[in-house]
């Protein structure tokens, strides 16, 4: 580590802000027209954080306001620790995503430990509390046990995590391909829930007012790790474990109940609260100073706990060290705030002060260390307007779809359901507490999970979901799908899609062809979630996703939450019986590019992605959801990876309700991926009506059985086999490739 004693001459002449992710540009800019003279040793890191693309959104801005962000239940949009929709009765949900992709990469068990706690405090600063988690999960091929320990030591993680702090893990979604082999994503999703008139924002306004550090002592672990989060991914960087932070949910408990007593019970003393999350102190005070109308804030740092000797203001201030929070306090309230914190043994101490101006001071061991307009490292950080470019692949993409040849339907179908994309991810969830708080009605294993809201008829539905395959082969019509395929969990759950987060996960934006990919992917959603009318009200960017140049598929991981008016309608996949009928919705065409099966058969996707049309998707949702709603609904299950064989025999699973279904589709069909499909079962005595709901956009195939087995004609081949026997072959594939 560098230290302190560097001088503002040697940055310059060493070009040592570039090590810290800083360009050329950027330093001219903070030495020539910010500052006017040149940064000393702390302030450069002071930027460097704070004009990471992780604080700054410095190359993603101008594609996120491109983002669809508001609608009529819209309380607090993007900008905040979280986003909040009013669901009624005086009570709103808030969640976000977050990404801790790099973090997870050098160290699985911390990193993905501490992407949990670092999106539930975004959650509770908003004055809510926690009630669920949901990972999107993205790994390398299975290939050894080295692959098998890495994923392991993630998950492990999560459930270390979540399991200890009493929030339950409830759902999620896992793939596997060599994409992301060296550079797994590691993406958290958080839900809460809160009364609207006890909102809370970062803000540090008012004159005088207080600025109170609360939690755990500031060490020097992920120091400067908003910057490594931002940078290429190399092998270099392989052992750059100092760059992560060590979790601990005890202490996060503790901070949690804290800082909610005092949002809820003193109200009148709380000005303001921000996670230290990304860049630590700098990011959360000078975002909350700038936040408030670029207010002056001084901070004295030898007043903040410190947990080893010798701290630099440069580490004290880059430190990203968990279980911390930011409040500010009314003056003359301090001792009432300090008390609260103290009945919960949580540490906290006042630090500095709300002042005059719009400077950031910062004084250590009597000295001014730093002293800079607030405003210039948090809403004045350089926003970068990049190069589009359609890449190579995608103009001399092949029109013809794959056309695989299916000609042993049993083995196909059994090799389909061992691909570790398509196996029960059971082993994973079961590590997962989900039921702790006794929300949970729906857990993981179906499309969406479902947590009732307590002192109402009414339930939350909640899913993650993209392809990354999808998106490589056309990127907006990808974004499309991905929003789109959210939605249709959430409506086959019973819900109406009300919002959504997200984490965009893409390579370097830098390179023409890779900001293609993130601007059309996102102009995508839009499409979707403007006629779904579901908003993007918070979310986080994980740009830089390579490993030695190669970047991952572009991923945009959604996080969609949607409310259930009445709890009646929580609906499930699984068949729930005998000699119920099943219908398809939708039409199935050759739609194979992209697609589990083309990737089982010739080990890559490719070619140009099959059409999709998003009005025949909003219309079939609104049907299922009407269907539903009026009672006529067993069953209902989103075709999705896979396609119709996986998602009739997934129906059958859960009971091991065995069916007869003919369809005039052929064998390879059967493993098509067109959208906009759900498998739907209705009792006899709802036939009626159910089809008048539906039209002609669901077809009867056939019906659930007595005899535990699946027979299936199509219109070139026959299948039969025991429901039991290819649960087992789909719920052991995936232990059994992790031995």
């Amino acid at each position: 580590m560098i230290k302190q004693a560097v001088s503002p001459q040697e940055i310059k002449d060493r070009k040592l802000y570039a090590n810290m992710g800083l360009t050329d540009h950027e330093y001219d800019l903070i030495a020539n027209q910010v500052l006017k003279r040149k940064p000393n040793y702390t302030e450069i890191g002071l930027y460097s954080g704070m004009w990471s693309e992780h604080c700054s959104y410095k190359n993603s801005k101008p594609v996120l306001k491109k983002f669809y962000s508001k609608s009529s239940r819209v309380v607090q949009g993007p900008g905040e620790g979280a986003g909040i929709i009013d669901i009624g009765d005086g009570k709103g949900i808030v969640f976000k995503a977050e990404s801790h992709n790099h973090p997870s990469a050098v160290e699985p068990f911390q990193g993905a430990t501490t992407g949990v706690g670092g999106i539930l405090r975004d959650i509770f600063s908003m004055g809510a509390q926690p009630i669920a988690c949901l990972d999107s999960l993205r790994f390398g091929e299975i290939k050894n046990q080295n692959d098998s320990y890495f994923i392991s030591q993630i998950v492990a993680g999560i459930s270390a995590y979540g399991n200890c702090i009493g929030v339950p893990t409830v759902g999620g979604d896992v793939a596997f391909d060599d994409a992301y082999s060296k550079n797994p994503l590691v993406n958290v999703m958080c839900v809460g829930l809160m009364d609207l008139d006890k909102i809370k924002v970062g803000k540090a306004a008012g004159v005088g007012n207080s600025i109170i550090y609360v939690g755990a002592s500031t060490g020097r672990d992920g120091i400067n790790g908003a910057s490594f989060a931002s940078s290429q991914f190399d092998s270099e960087h392989e052992s750059q474990r100092s760059a992560v932070q060590v979790g601990d949910p005890f202490t996060e408990k503790l901070v949690m109940d804290a800082c909610l007593e005092v949002i809820n019970n003193h109200p009148d003393a709380l000005v303001g609260i921000q996670d230290m999350g990304a860049a630590g102190l700098v990011s959360s005070s000078a975002e909350m100073g700038s936040k408030a109308g670029g207010n002056g804030m001084t901070l004295d740092l030898d007043l903040v706990p410190q947990r080893e000797s010798g701290m630099t203001p440069f580490e004290i201030m880059l430190s990203e060290s968990q279980e911390r929070m930011l409040l500010c306090v009314r003056a003359g309230h301090e001792q009432e705030i300090l008390d609260v914190f103290d009945d919960f043994g949580v540490q906290a101490a006042v630090i500095g002060h709300v002042t005059e101006g719009s400077n950031y001071k910062l004084i250590h061991h009597g000295e001014v260390v730093a002293d800079v307009p607030v405003d210039s490292l948090a809403s004045d950080a350089p926003v970068y307007h990049r190069e589009s470019q359609v890449p190579d692949r995608l103009l001399h993409a092949s029109n013809e779809q794959f056309d695989p040849q299916v000609k042993d339907l049993e083995a196909t179908t059994n090799k389909m359901l061992a691909q570790p994309t398509i196996a029960s991810k059971h082993s994973i969830y079961e590590t997962y507490d989900t039921q702790v708080q006794t929300n949970t009605v729906v857990a993981p294993g179906s499309d969406a999970a479902v947590l009732r809201v307590r002192g109402t008829n009414k339930a939350l539905a909640m899913t993650t979901d993209v392809n990354g395959r999808y998106l490589y082969l056309d990127p907006r019509v990808g974004g499309q799908m991905a929003v789109a395929e959210a939605a249709r969990n959430v409506v086959a759950s019973g819900g109406l899609p009300v919002g959504i987060t997200d984490c965009l996960n893409f390579g370097n934006p830098e390179k023409p062809d890779q900001f293609y990919e993130l601007d059309q992917a996102v102009m995508g959603m839009t499409d979707a979630c403007k006629l779904f009318d579901t908003p993007v009200i918070s979310g986080n960017v994980s740009l830089n996703n390579e490993f030695d140049g190669q970047a991952i598929y572009p991923t945009p991981m959604v996080g969609m939450v949607g409310l259930i008016e009445k709890l009646e309608y929580i609906t499930t996949q699984d068949f729930k019986g005998t000699d119920d009928l099943i219908y398809i919705v939708g039409k199935t065409g050759n739609d194979f590019n992209g697609s589990e099966i083309q990737k089982m058969l010739t080990g890559k996707v490719s070619g140009k992605l099959f059409d999709f049309n998003l009005d025949t998707e909003f219309s079939n949702q609104n049907k299922v959801r009407t269907a539903i709603e009026a009672g006529t609904v067993q069953s209902a299950h989103d075709l999705a990876e896979g396609g119709l064989m996986v998602g009739l025999l997934e129906s059958g699973f859960g009971h091991e309700v065995g069916f007869d279904v003919t369809v005039n589709l052929t064998a390879s069909q059967m493993f098509a991926e067109t959208q906009s499909r759900f498998v739907v079962s209705v009792s006899k005595k709802q036939q009626s009506a159910f089809e008048k709901i539906m039209g002609n956009a669901a077809t009867l195939v056939g019906q659930t059985t007595s005899d535990g087995m699946v027979n299936i004609t199509t219109s070139d081949n026959q299948l039969k086999l025991s429901i039991k026997d290819a649960k087992k072959t789909w719920k052991g594939a995936l232990e059994c490739q992790m031995k």
